[in-house]
């Protein structure tokens, strides 16, 4: 059981934007990557999307993103049985969120758990500072 860290960061925001994925246990980036025009919302979402790529079944993934947690776990269901759409407009980065959906969907047995973001939690703070190098074009 793998403890996953995941960040996104965009500044300005909107503008250009990095994410990160910590591995804890190695206090590592797994995953990093980066939009020349994005937003915060958008580098959150990419960090969990990497995430899921690589989580196994008993990992835990975490966020300080209350967003995303809701996206995955309470709206999309509704939204995509009724044609990916809303009551309130258009659904925004919906091509995020149907990925995250179905990656969240396909990976039963995967803990998705919110985290205060920036209070010294130490993958939290090791998924921040890796989401500004990769917003700043650092690499695996």
């Amino acid at each position: 059981m793998k403890h996953y860290y995941t960040d996104g960061s965009a500044s300005p925001n909107p503008g250009p934007g990095g994410y990160a994925v910590i591995d804890l246990d190695a206090k590592q980036p797994v995953a990093l990557g980066k939009e020349a025009n994005s937003t915060n919302i958008r580098m959150e979402a990419m960090a969990l999307i990497a995430a899921f790529k690589i989580v196994e079944p008993g990992d835990t993934i975490f966020t300080d993103s209350e967003f995303w947690i809701n996206v995955v776990t309470k709206w999309a269901k509704g939204w995509k049985a009724n044609g990916w759409t809303k009551k309130s407009g258009p659904i925004k980065n919906l091509e995020l969120v149907q990925e995250l959906f179905e990656l969240y969907e396909s990976k039963p047995g995967v803990n998705l758990t919110w985290t205060r973001g920036h209070v010294g939690t130490e993958g939290n703070e090791l998924a921040d500072e890796w989401a500004n190098k990769a917003r700043k074009g650092a690499e695996l």
